[in-house]
C-alpha cells in the first residue's frame, strides 16, 4: 500500500493515463503514428527534476508534463492534448483508490477467514452474555466470532460497492463539456485502466463518491473497533476469558515485570478514531465551488493515502489477533457461576407464567429471589424452592430444568447456518 501512493507512483499513473489519451488519439488520426511511437519510447520522469520545476511554476501537473517533455521532445506537443488537469489527476485518483481497495478487500478476505475458522473451533465453547456490562444469559464465545464474521461480510459488501462507484475516470475538460477532446477519448482511456466513464462531471469527478468510499473504510474500521473493544474487556484481569497471544520475550510494562497488556486491540481502537474522524473532512469536500474549486485537493493527498493505508494495516493486525487469540474455557464457566444461577432468571420465568402464574406475579417472585441472591452467599435455586408461590407452581423438577444449559444453546447449529450457509 505505501509503494501504491509513492509519489513515484502517482506521477507513473499520471504517465499511463497521458499515453492511452495519445494512443487514443492516434487512433482518431490527430497524432501521427511515428509521433506516438517516439512518445511510447521516450516518455519518463524523474521525481527530482518535477520538484526543481515545480518550486518555479507552482502547479505540479505542469511540472511533471514540462519534465516529461524534455524526455520525448517535439513529439511532446501531443502530450496532454485536449485535457484539463483534473482529467489527469482525479482519473488517475481514481484508479488508485480502486487498486488500494483491491488490497483492502483482500485484507477482509482474510480477516473472513480467521474469524469463520475460530468461530467453528469454539462454537460450542459456553460463556456469558452480557448486556450494559452485566450478566445476562449464557450464549457461547464462537457466537461472538460469528457475529463478528457477519457483519465484516456487511461490510465487504459496502467496501465493494465503494470500489465500484469509485472506479470511475473522467477525460472531458475545463467544465465537463468535452468542448476541446472527443468523448471518445474518454472512453478509451477509461477501459484501458479499467474504469467506467462518469455519466457527467464538472471539471472534477463529483466527491460524492470518495464520501462515500471514506464512509465505507470508517465503518469497516468501527467494526475492528467494536471486536477490539469486547476483547480488551474480555483480557481485563477479573474477567480473563480471552487474551492476546503473549510472545516469548514480550514485555508488558517497563515497571511491571506481570503485565500482559491488549495492545494490539488498544491501536486498533486508536486508529478507528483517525479513520472515522477523517470522513468528516471528505463529506465537506462534496460540496465545491461552482464547476470546481481546490479546497479538496489538499484535503485528499492526506487523507485517502492515510486512509486506505491505515485500514490496509488494521485488517492485517486485526487477522493476526483473532489467529492467535488465547481463550481461557474454565474462566468462562467460572465466569458463569459467578452469579449462582441468576443468569437462568428468563427461563424461571417463563415456566412459571406456562404453568399458569400471572406475568406480573412470575415476575415479582422471581425477582424477589433474584435480589435476595444478589444480597447473599446463597445460591439462585435454593432461594426459589424456598418461596411458597414458586414451590406450589413448579416442581422441584421442573425448578432443576429451568436451569438447563443446553435450552439455551438448542438454536446456535440454526445461527451457524445462517451465518455462514446462508440460511436453513
Amino acid at each position: 500500500m505505501e509503494r501504491l501512493w509513492s509519489i513515484e507512483n502517482k506521477y507513473a499513473t499520471w504517465l499511463e493515463l497521458e499515453i492511452a489519451a495519445c494512443e487514443a488519439w492516434e487512433k482518431k488520426g490527430a497524432i501521427p503514428k511515428d509521433a506516438l511511437d517516439v512518445i511510447r519510447a521516450k516518455a519518463g520522469f524523474d521525481v527530482k527534476r518535477i520538484d526543481e520545476i515545480e518550486l518555479e511554476v507552482r502547479h505540479d501537473v505542469i511540472a511533471f508534463l514540462t519534465c516529461v517533455g524534455e524526455r520525448v521532445g517535439p513529439e511532446s506537443r501531443f502530450i496532454h492534448m485536449g485535457l484539463t488537469s483534473s482529467d489527469v489527476v482525479d482519473t488517475s485518483l481514481s484508479l488508485l483508490m480502486t487498486r488500494a481497495m483491491d488490497m483492502i478487500l483482500a485484507g477482509v478476505d482474510g480477516l473472513l477467514a480467521v474469524l469463520k475458522r475460530r468461530a467453528y473451533e469454539f462454537k460450542d465453547t459456553v460463556c456469558i452474555g452480557r448486556s450494559h456490562g452485566i450478566h445476562a444469559e449464557p450464549l457461547t464465545f464462537g457466537l461472538k466470532l460469528a457475529l463478528w464474521y457477519a457483519e465484516m461480510e456487511r461490510n465487504r459488501e459496502r467496501l465493494t460497492r465503494a470500489r465500484e462507484n469509485i472506479a470511475v475516470g473522467k477525460l472531458s475538460g475545463a467544465v465537463g463539456t468535452y468542448a476541446n477532446i472527443d468523448p471518445d477519448i474518454e472512453s478509451y482511456v477509461c477501459k484501458k485502466l479499467g474504469l467506467k466513464a462518469v455519466p457527467i462531471a464538472t471539471q472534477v469527478i463529483q466527491r460524492d463518491r470518495h464520501a462515500e468510499y471514506m464512509t465505507a473504510l470508517a465503518i469497516t474500521s468501527a467494526t475492528i473497533e467494536k471486536i477490539a473493544v469486547e476483547l480488551r474487556h474480555l483480557q481485563r484481569t477479573e474477567v480473563l476469558e480471552a487474551e492476546e497471544k503473549f510472545h516469548v520475550g514480550q514485555k508488558g510494562s517497563s515497571a511491571m515485570p506481570h503485565k500482559r497488556n491488549p495492545i494490539t486491540a488498544e491501536n486498533l481502537t486508536g486508529l478507528a478514531r483517525v479513520i472515522k474522524g477523517n470522513v468528516v473532512a471528505t463529506l465537506d469536500n462534496v460540496a465545491l465551488w461552482h464547476e470546481r474549486d481546490i479546497s479538496h485537493s489538499s484535503v485528499e493527498r492526506v487523507l485517502i493515502p492515510d486512509s486506505t493505508t491505515l485500514m490496509d494495516y488494521m485488517l492485517d493486525r486485526a487477522t493476526r489477533l483473532i489467529d492467535g487469540l488465547v481463550i481461557y474455557p474454565e474462566n468462562m464457566k467460572a465466569n458463569l457461576e459467578k452469579t449462582r444461577g441468576l443468569i437462568f432468571s428468563q427461563k424461571v420465568l417463563l415456566d412459571l407464567v406456562n404453568a399458569g402464574m400471572s406475568r406480573e406475579s412470575a415476575y415479582a417472585v422471581t425477582q424477589r429471589a433474584a435480589m435476595k441472591c444478589w444480597r447473599s452467599d446463597e445460591t439462585f435455586k435454593n432461594l426459589l424452592l424456598a418461596e411458597p408461590e414458586v414451590a406450589s407452581t413448579l416442581s422441584k423438577e421442573q425448578i432443576e430444568q429451568s436451569f438447563d444449559m443446553s435450552y439455551h444453546l438448542k438454536h446456535v447449529d440454526r445461527i451457524f447456518r445462517n451465518v455462514f450457509q446462508g440460511g436453513d
